[in-house]
């Protein structure tokens, strides 16, 4: 048998030494810790159970221990004992096999049973547990992150599963809905001209949180935040899968894409008090959430404040919790090499432990300052589920925003409501009035029309109202307000003037959100018309619902192929000098000059439907007009100096594929032109020659 030591607080989780492995994890309020060996993760009962001495394997209020001879790919767990007082926000079951908090790999056996983490008695026949990990021998051949800078970026948010698990995907059918299925994708990627991929949550997760008969697609229920989701290994090994996780990063880097994780730190798989304990309820449970204090006799702290609408909210701005966060934003960026994260309900980590928002919450402060993750890119979700929207007053400097506002005005002024000629203006000028304030630069705007959670580009044309039958809830889950238009027949047609009118609007939406100013996001599919079927809230959806349909590729080629032509457009864009400049100098060096049907006469009242600008640029003119009136209308277009060149249309979305969008420009010999009814034309003029005069030959 192994020999035992005392071992060492830190570090934390299991450590690979030259002489076994060193456990510690940290519990203040427990009476006893125990850590238990597994010869495997299906075993019913542990091979070997070592109680740990709180006057040799504890120091403060971490337990450790120093296991001789054990080497990476041992299976662990631990099991702490201490009162069981909910009303003191103590959970403690000696019964119940934990997750170590800091393990770097999860093994999941083959009758996992999410019921029995929340029934009474050992679970450790159904529980996950966690495997030790050595990093140290992976080759990254020179890899490391890209560092590009956010203002040539263009993110496409995906799902690792759900990009290649389509039997039309192409792949190799054993890495179907992995992450080496992500590497075979990586041409098609690069083709469209996406510069990085925002993954959907990759940390461990629970797939059994969903309505029974359902599996979570998603994955924002994490019981790990260091451990990649094994079910998106072609290996069952989660070593192994460490491996494909690394070996995709690398990939995609080589292709120069960068990889964005989707990152969930405001609450957990475990629930609220009818809820499973996997791991942070069964070792301290009043540190890891943040509890209702209801006076019942008393304070009482048997419930979990819900500021996710996921059943509990992690506390963050706790001391441990905060050093958790951190620890494995570091991990992901040091050991895992990704680029970047973007934090779902984000706005959770600025509440205290009674859930007020704070002006300056310690957690944000420590992520704002941390020198490992200052290269790194860090976009908000600048709200929760609880009401607190702070979309343009997000805490610190370094941060970017999904800009919900952008969302909201651009679907109503394309869909053709009142009232947003004037609001669409600011959305697509990188919104001033949301975040000119700040004096920051134009990317602080993260732009999107769709994205995971809500209708897809296709369905936002296709249906008035969220069709989530399939989510077994009675319809009742799902955004009700959705700010879409079907084009007058719910759902599929084969009317050709009901399609032609979708895919026109479609070409609007994607104009829209990859010129405006700020940095464009787009969503898995919508290139080439991928549907839910109207449903709105796919979460537990893993099925044909939610995976790419790769036979839409050659469906909507045009579709597809404007997209292409329209990102290439973007990137060819001239770059700014510098990429620090903020939005109020961006625009004092290229001003803007609004219009309407007339020159100079924009139209802001109400009922307008259409808005048309210019932009001055040293060597070229842009001219843009979006027209989302069910009529044409004819615009003056504003006249070139005489160094410039003649007007040049680049995009018109009313023209059949190839037409629709031409970089190399087709000459406008009008002094005006006719804005086809829902459509959006986009208009250049280049500077030929010099005014001023040549130099005297010497």
């Amino acid at each position: 048998m192994s020999k035992v030591s005392s071992g060492t607080p830190y570090p934390l989780g299991a450590t690979v030494t030259d002489d076994g492995v060193n456990f510690s994890v940290h519990s203040k309020s427990c009476s006893a810790m125990e850590l238990l060996l597994f010869d495997d993760v299906d075993d019913v009962r542990p091979v070997r159970v070592i109680r740990l001495d709180p006057h040799l394997h504890r120091t403060f209020h971490y337990w450790h221990v120093l296991v001789e001879g054990l080497q990476a790919g041992q299976v662990y767990a631990f099991r702490a004992d201490g009162p069981y007082l909910p009303e003191h926000g103590l959970r403690f079951d000696a019964a119940k096999v934990l997750l170590d908090p800091y393990g770097r790999a999860v093994a999941m056996p083959a009758n996992y049973e999410r019921e029995a983490g929340a029934r009474p008695g050992n679970n450790c026949a159904h529980a996950m547990k966690s495997v030790v990990a050595d990093l140290s021998k992976y080759d990254w051949e020179g890899d490391t992150p890209l560092y590009r800078p956010f203002n040539r970026t263009i993110i496409y948010e995906m799902h690792v599963r759900g990009l290649t698990q389509h039997p039309s995907s192409g792949v190799t059918e054993s890495v179907r809905g992995t992450y080496a299925g992500v590497i075979e994708k990586i041409p098609y990627l690069k083709d469209l001209g996406i510069t990085a991929v925002e993954l959907l949550p990759v940390f461990q997760f629970d797939p059994q949180e969903a309505p029974r008969g359902l599996t979570n697609y998603w994955g924002y229920n994490p019981v790990s935040f260091f451990a990649p989701h094994l079910g998106y290994g072609q290996s069952k090994d989660p070593l192994v899968i460490l491996d494909e996780f690394r070996d995709m990063v690398k990939a995609l880097h080589r292709a120069e894409i960068e990889v964005l994780l989707d990152v969930v730190y405001n609450h957990t798989a475990e629930g609220n008090e009818e809820g499973p304990t996997f791991c942070f309820k069964g070792l301290e449970n009043a540190a890891y959430y943040i509890l209702e204090r209801k006076r019942i006799n008393g304070v009482h702290r048997s419930h979990y404040a819900n500021f996710s609408g996921c059943g509990n909210t992690l506390n963050g701005n706790h001391a441990v919790v905060r050093r958790m966060i951190l620890d494995s934003l570091r991990y992901w960026v040091e050991e895992m090499h990704v680029d970047g994260f973007r934090f779902d309900l984000a706005s959770v980590l600025s509440r205290d432990i009674q859930g007020h928002p704070q002006a300056s919450p310690p957690i944000l402060w420590d992520i704002e300052t941390d020198p490992v993750l200052s290269g790194t890119k860090l976009i908000a979700e600048a709200w929760d589920a609880a009401g607190l929207y702070q979309v343009g007053n997000f805490f610190g400097d370094h941060w970017k925003e999904w800009n919900g506002q952008f969302r909201d005005d651009v679907r109503s002024f394309v869909k053709g409501d009142p009232g947003h000629a004037e609001t669409f203006s600011k959305r697509f000028l990188a919104s001033p009035d949301i975040y000119g304030h700040r004096n920051r630069e134009p990317e602080q705007s993260i732009n999107f029309v769709t994205c995971h959670d809500g209708f897809t580009m296709n369905d936002l044309v296709s249906y008035d109202k969220k069709h989530n039958q399939a989510n077994k809830e009675g319809n009742r889950d799902g955004h009700n307000h959705n700010h879409s238009w079907n084009c007058g027949v719910e759902g599929p047609t084969n009317d050709p003037a009901i399609e032609r009118m979708r895919l026109k609007q479609i070409k609007n939406f994607f104009t829209a959100n990859v010129l405006a100013m700020g940095v464009p996001m787009l969503s898995m599919g919508d290139e080439v018309r991928r549907t839910q079927l109207g449903n709105n809230n796919a979460y537990c959806q893993d099925n044909e619902i939610s995976w790419f349909d790769w036979n839409l590729l050659n469906k909507n080629a045009s579709l597809h192929r404007f997209v292409r032509r329209l990102i290439e457009y973007r990137r060819r864009l001239p770059e700014r000098e510098n990429p620090r400049f903020t939005l109020r100098e961006v625009m004092a060096l290229s001003p803007v000059r609004w219009h309407g049907i007339a020159l100079d006469r924009p139209d802001w009242s109400h009922d307008s439907r259409s808005v048309a600008f210019s932009i001055e640029t040293p060597n070229k003119w842009y001219h843009l007009i979006f027209n989302a009136y069910w009529e044409s209308i004819t615009f003056a277009l504003p006249i070139v100096p005489t160094e410039f060149d003649r007007w040049h249309r680049i995009i018109d979305t009313n023209l059949d594929s190839p037409k629709d969008i031409m970089i190399e420009g087709r000459p406008v010999s009008e002094n005006q032109y006719e804005v086809a009814d829902r459509s959006t034309v986009v208009l250049t003029s280049s500077k030929t020659r010099s005014l001023r005069p040549s130099p005297r030959p010497r």
